[in-house]
């Protein structure tokens, strides 16, 4: 895919969306980094569902750890691998209040240091909360950037590097939500809805479904037949 094409993507997609949001619900930067951790191998609707029972009751690290690890499970157990976040959490929780004065950092290598936070979780709060211009690569991501062609890689960490690389500076921040955006509800896993999509011919997939599937009719059965 050449950089004219990429920048036709990118201006449609901000067309149809011009301010991109986070569908995970938050109101500080610590929020956004709980809800983030609770978000890996789950969806935003599940832990917007445990976070507003949560955030009212603790939405500082003190109040977290006050709150305590069983209280805190109990409001995460719809969530997956809810034990291991919840393990998570609370060293995450004392090491911000040892080490930053209870404060998330903005530093990329900090971030990425802290308990249950790697490389996609830092690029988020790092894009979300502090508007650096990072990419991060989730599942959504990775699909529509390999899958479009706008860059192809093996790797969550290929993909963000790439397509860091290939997307102007103003576009960067934004592009991050566009792709998941884009993933989770048009450019789907199984089943991509490529005849409502604003770049699908722009696109170099190459089995594009550019017409809606006609729903199979269910003969219903006459009792007694």
């Amino acid at each position: 895919m050449n950089p004219q094409k990429r920048l036709e993507i990118l201006q449609r997609l901000q067309a149809d969306n011009p301010n991109p949001k986070s569908e995970l619900e938050y109101s500080s930067p610590f929020e956004l980094l709980i809800a983030v951790v609770l978000s890996a191998q789950a969806t935003d609707k599940s832990v917007n569902e445990a976070t507003r029972v949560l955030f009212p009751l603790a939405n500082t690290p003190e109040k977290i750890l006050e709150l305590g690890a069983d209280n805190f499970l109990e409001i995460v157990r719809h969530i997956g691998l809810f034990r291991s976040k919840t393990k998570n959490v609370m060293q995450l929780c004392q090491e911000l209040i040892d080490k930053y004065d209870s404060r998330v950092p903005e530093d990329f290598e900090a971030l990425v240091a802290l308990p249950g936070v790697g490389r996609k979780t830092a690029s988020v709060v790092m894009n979300v909360a502090f508007n650096h211009p990072l990419i991060a690569v989730d599942t959504h991501v990775f699909r529509v950037a390999n899958r479009t062609g706008y860059a192809k890689g093996k790797t969550p960490e290929e993909i963000q590097k790439k397509m860091e690389r290939y997307t102007p500076l103003p576009y960067r921040v934004d592009a991050h939500h566009w792709f998941i955006l884009l993933g989770r509800y048009i450019c789907k896993a199984r089943s991509p809805e490529c005849w409502k999509c604003c770049i699908n011919d722009l696109c170099e997939y190459k089995e594009k479904v550019l017409v809606k599937p006609e729903k199979k009719k269910v003969k219903k059965m006459i009792p007694g037949t």
